[in-house]
């Protein structure tokens, strides 16, 4: 929300977050640790968290955050894609209503709600639905003073420690497209216990900046993306849609976690579907309904996501990429990677991986 400074850091860079869940990483019978889903997309993404501040408000007070309007910038000060961002923000003290794009009513927040939003989302966030806001958080943002600023109108005090999250540009499916737009995760709510100690740490590091208080916040921020999605998906399957859904649908999550844990796997429809212990058309037609691609589209993609990864680290040899990925030629997978990316692995690597509008994208990038 309020770009102050970035740092990138590899999110999951140990790969061994765990998620609470049966489909995610657990160890084989030789003692290497199995990748699931959820940390393989986030750690081939990166997640970085960064610009963290605390707001002071008093009432009345008002904060817009406008997908139209709202400036987004990279470690390189070049505008970035609205689906690049995500933002987070948690109540210490006091109370507000939040008001997001898509919901008909303001939601009321108090201390210890928390919640995360997706780029491009609108939301209005102040201390009574009645009050019209002024300010972006940008603007405020901009205005803090050793990350912290204040705003208001002298009354009723709220205290707001707000953030935002960075991932990779080189993505053909952002996170933001993965999860939902908007998780709200109420103080009082059940198995919340680890994400409010999260908060009371950052709230506790952003409160009194001592040394090193800039860097434990970050990686703080970065604990709490992740609690926040364990603690909602803990809240309820029937709140999940579409890739996070299917990641916790035992017959979905089953074949999802072979597919990111085997990516050079020759698989097969009917492979995947014994994987899940299902009919190959059952199969098939549920990975449609949930993922809304092909099991095989869905393979395609990400092993191109995988390959991108590793042509930017520059040494690697091609074939070794292309094997990395599961094709035995580079020729097989030149022809793989233009068809996904818009661009063959040489012509991606010259671009700088800050291609604007890569030309045969998937369509939802």
């Amino acid at each position: 929300m309020f770009g102050i400074q970035y740092r990138r850091v590899d999110f999951f860079g140990g790969g061994r977050e765990l998620l609470g869940s049966p489909n995610l990483l657990s160890i084989r019978p030789n003692g290497e640790a199995k990748l699931d889903p959820i940390t393989d997309i986030f750690r081939t993404m990166h997640v970085t968290a960064f610009g963290q501040h605390r707001l002071e408000a008093t009432a009345p007070w008002g904060l817009i955050q406008d997908k139209q309007t709202e400036e987004k910038v990279t470690p390189s000060d070049k505008k970035a894609s609205p689906t690049d961002l995500a933002h987070f923000a948690m109540l210490s003290r006091g109370n507000c209503w939040l008001s997001v794009e898509g919901t008909p009513e303001p939601i009321p927040l108090s201390g210890g709600d928390c919640f995360l939003l997706a780029g491009g989302t609108s939301i209005v966030l102040r201390d009574s639905p009645r009050t019209r806001p002024r300010w972006s958080f940008r603007e405020i943002g901009a205005m803090a003073n050793s990350n912290v600023a204040h705003y208001g109108g002298g009354g009723a005090p709220t205290t707001i420690v707000c953030g935002s999250f960075s991932f990779d540009r080189a993505s053909l499916k952002p996170i933001t497209q993965l999860l939902p737009s908007f998780i709200l995760m109420k103080g009082d709510q059940a198995r919340t216990l680890a994400l409010h100690i999260t908060m009371q740490a950052l709230t506790s590091e952003m409160a009194e900046q001592v040394p090193g208080s800039e860097v434990v916040a970050t990686r703080l921020a970065e604990v709490l993306f992740i609690q926040v999605l364990r603690a909602h998906i803990a809240s309820g399957p029937e709140r999940n849609k579409g890739w996070l859904r299917a990641i916790f649908d035992p017959q979905m999550g089953t074949a999802l976690s072979a597919i990111h844990d085997r990516v050079n796997t020759p698989w097969t429809v009917e492979s995947l579907a014994e994987a899940a212990g299902m009919s190959r058309s059952a199969f098939a037609a549920r990975f449609k309904q949930l993922l809304g691609q092909t099991p095989l589209e869905y393979v395609t993609e990400w092993r191109m996501q995988k390959a991108m990864q590793l042509l930017q680290q520059r040494d690697k040899k091609l074939i070794d990429v292309a094997r990395s990925v599961g094709y035995e030629s580079d020729a097989a997978f030149s022809k793989a990677f233009k068809r996904v990316v818009g661009a063959n692995p040489g012509e991606y690597l010259k671009r700088g991986f800050e291609g604007h509008g890569h030309a045969g994208m998937a369509d939802d990038f």
